[in-house]
């Protein structure tokens, strides 16, 4: 019988894991980003972590496609929608393809416009995103990584969501 190599693949002092890459606003440490979509009132609708320094005009697409069926509120028909009726953006994300990706899914955007619009009148909504943000600081496992594994972290913030969701109640 071959002896256990539990453990021998993963050294106490080496930094990082599987979804790190080094941090740009950190002098390059190596750390994790998560992309959130959360509704009107702040409850988290999809969630994704990547490296990070993976830009998070990169996963406009698939966060969007990461929110699950969003059911209509009782006595609506039709069939439930699997996307938000308007999504509201800051200026990083004022690019063409983005615009056309929103219409095309039959979304409406309220993207700020670069060099057009101040930085503040898109305060009044970005604050709800910040927001959620610090209720997932809250749990102390997701305030600064410490796994190695991406998929024991993802765990930890679907189980934050759902307490999050749940103090809705």
């Amino acid at each position: 019988m071959e002896p256990s190599r539990r453990g021998f693949d993963e050294h106490p002092g080496k930094q990082g894991g599987q979804a790190t890459g080094p941090n740009p606003t950190d002098r390059a440490t190596s750390g994790s980003k998560r992309h959130l979509v959360v509704d009107a009132q702040g409850m988290p609708l999809a969630t994704l972590l990547t490296a990070a320094n993976v830009n998070d005009s990169v996963m406009f697409e698939a966060v969007l496609d990461a929110i699950p069926l969003l059911h209509r509120p009782v006595g609506e028909r039709g069939h439930p929608r699997c996307r938000p009726e308007k999504v509201h953006a800051d200026k990083g994300y004022d690019k063409p393809h983005w615009r056309r990706f929103l219409h095309i899914h039959g979304i409406l955007c309220r993207i700020a416009r670069l060099g057009v619009e101040s930085k503040t009148r898109l305060g009044r909504y970005r604050w709800v995103v910040e927001r959620t943000g610090a209720w997932y600081h809250r749990f102390r496992r997701l305030r600064v990584r410490d796994e190695r594994r991406a998929d024991i972290h993802t765990a930890l913030i679907s189980l934050a969501t759902s307490l999050i969701l749940l103090h809705f109640l």
